[in-house]
């Protein structure tokens, strides 16, 4: 009997991270034929992630044309993912998140008659304008995946809500706590002499990453700019701003940031490097959804400029604030973490709110069980 075929097809820097303790958790059993798809969404980004992390695809689609819409970006991934599964058609496709990879993704295994296994589902922000458009791919995948492996318990009982069977779901943890801890146990210096000073220096840093469409023309500006003014305002504090390689989020960072020398902006960092950042930052300010997460693990306060978001167990937990992006609000809030010292104690204790790094096994364990198969390494001990 020949191994199943397992393809886990990713495009974007925070699909690689969360798939890569997956990936080399599938791999280790050998139970099933593992290959990895990139669809090159994000080219640069996501392959600096699998080099740390020691993946090299198998197929590159690289579908991604500077200057493409989502449309043009979704359908070139549909057509180069149609056409790789046209003769032989993987047993089970895994897809992460609420990408378009993962959306058009999921929908061309569906149409090759694959099982579809959904990694970090039931995320919920309740609105499908925001964040956009992951909001809406999410939802597109859920009813196409046999198993949808919940980050979370709120996760699952989204899920529950909207109609999927109990024994379809399964709660891993997140990946992306699996990830994090590597990288934590894999230091790396900066590549830039500048950042490494910053990082063994004593100034406070406040990390800013903020990209959202849902916030272009005018909420990331506001967001920034109350960043800036807000740091500016005090000594002994510095904002560094990872730049997103989207042109028209660079415009608008570029435009807000003024020119103060209290707001750094740089290239993208690698992963490890930002982990390295994340974890000397005194406060986040962001829109991201995997740095929601990976915040509260280190005992970082995260204020999350969005006015929605599908992470709630940082804000109930008290390890994040939903603020928006009103101008006046983002500063106040800032300055409260930056001027009370008991306010920004009440949210910097680590917790374990979205895994404890062993997601990895349990997904594993969970397709295994999907695929019926037995556990290699089980079956060797």
């Amino acid at each position: 009997m020949s191994r199943p075929w397992i393809d886990v097809v990713y495009g974007t820097r925070p699909e690689a991270v969360k798939c890569a303790p997956l990936v080399a958790e599938l791999r280790r059993r050998s139970s099933a034929r593992t290959t990895v798809t990139v669809t090159g969404q994000h080219r640069q980004m996501a392959d600096e992630v699998n080099a740390s992390f020691g993946i090299a695809p198998d197929v590159d689609l690289d579908v991604f044309r500077s200057g493409a819409s989502l449309a043009e970006t979704s359908s070139a991934i549909f057509a180069a993912l149609a056409h790789r599964w046209a003769e032989a058609a993987p047993d089970a496709v895994v897809v992460q998140g609420d990408t378009a990879s993962a959306a058009l993704a999921a929908v061309a295994a569906y149409y090759a008659g694959s099982r579809v296994i959904h990694l970090e589902a039931g995320l919920r922000s309740g609105d499908l304008r925001s964040p956009f458009p992951e909001e809406g791919n999410r939802r597109l995948i859920a009813p196409l995946a046999s198993l949808h492996l919940a980050p979370t318990d709120s996760a699952a009982a989204n899920l529950r809500a909207e109609g999927i069977a109990p024994d379809e779901i399964v709660v891993t943890g997140n990946t992306g706590i699996d990830a994090l801890r590597w990288q934590r146990t894999h230091p790396q210096r900066f590549d830039d002499p500048a950042m490494e000073e910053i990082a063994n220096g004593w100034e406070r840093i406040v990390l800013v990453t903020v990209h959202r469409r849902e916030s272009w023309d005018g909420p990331l500006a506001r967001v920034v700019a109350a960043v800036a003014e807000t740091v500016t305002a005090r000594s002994g504090v510095v904002a560094i701003l990872p730049m997103h390689p989207n042109p028209r989020v660079r415009r608008e960072v570029l435009s807000a940031v003024g020119d103060t020398d209290r707001v750094i902006l740089c290239e993208p960092l690698p992963y490890a490097q930002f982990g390295r950042l994340l974890a000397r930052a005194h406060c986040v300010v962001t829109d991201s959804g995997g740095v929601q997460e990976e915040a509260p693990a280190l005992g970082v306060p995260a204020l999350v400029v969005r006015d929605t978001t599908e992470r709630g167990e940082g804000v109930e937990a008290g390890a994040a604030r939903l603020i928006g992006t009103r101008r006046e609000v983002v500063a106040a809030e800032l300055a409260t973490l930056l001027d009370d010292p008991a306010a920004h104690a009440r949210m910097s204790r680590a917790r374990e709110l979205y895994g404890d790094g062993r997601a990895a096994p349990r997904a594993a364990d969970a397709i295994e069980r999907l695929l019926g198969v037995a556990r290699s390494d089980a079956l060797a001990g």
